[in-house]
């Protein structure tokens, strides 16, 4: 997974005046997140319209994939933990959209209320699951067909995430 950079090579980056100092991939690994995330939630978007679904925005299809997740239902304060969703009125509102279209459904126990995906979200997600293997799948070959590297890469996505975390937290005592 490692690639030798040769003497000189430009970085690719937004923003050359961040490169400069201690960490300079830092920056070049920032835009390539910046690209990444704004494709795939460009992706999600398309593929949730290509099963059936245009209504829905990029956040209310994580909210929804989550949800489904394990068959097991979900509490606000979980979801957004999970999806690392500090505002909950962001999830909040996605999980009133999703109620109105009948794709979820809350279940109040206590003060609390879980989230479940309904038979019209499962079958909604099949169709995701359908779409996503038609269209993506085929694209998957060479290092990116490696399982053990695609791990690798999303744990390391997942320690930059608290790198980053921690960072915001600093930033706000400051």
């Amino acid at each position: 997974m490692s690639s030798k950079r040769n003497p000189g090579q430009l970085r690719i980056l937004s923003s050359a005046h961040l490169a400069s100092g201690l960490h300079p991939a830092l920056s070049e690994l920032e835009f390539g997140l910046i690209v990444a995330n704004n494709a795939f939630g460009r992706w999600v978007v398309r593929c949730m319209r290509a099963a059936g679904e245009s209504d829905l925005a990029s956040t209310d299809i994580l909210v929804l994939h989550h949800v489904h997740h394990r068959q097991r239902q979900k509490r606000l304060a979980d979801i957004c933990f999970t999806l690392n969703y500090e505002d909950s009125y962001v999830i909040s509102y996605s999980l009133k959209k999703l109620l109105k279209m009948k794709l979820v459904v809350g279940e109040k126990v206590g003060k609390e209320v879980f989230y479940g995906t309904t038979e019209k979200g499962g079958e909604l997600l099949d169709k995701f699951r359908e779409v996503r293997e038609r269209c993506l799948f085929p694209g998957v070959e060479g290092e990116l067909a490696n399982d053990d590297a695609l791990s690798e890469v999303a744990e390391r996505l997942r320690m930059l995430s608290g790198l980053y975390d921690q960072a915001a937290r600093a930033a706000s005592s400051l």
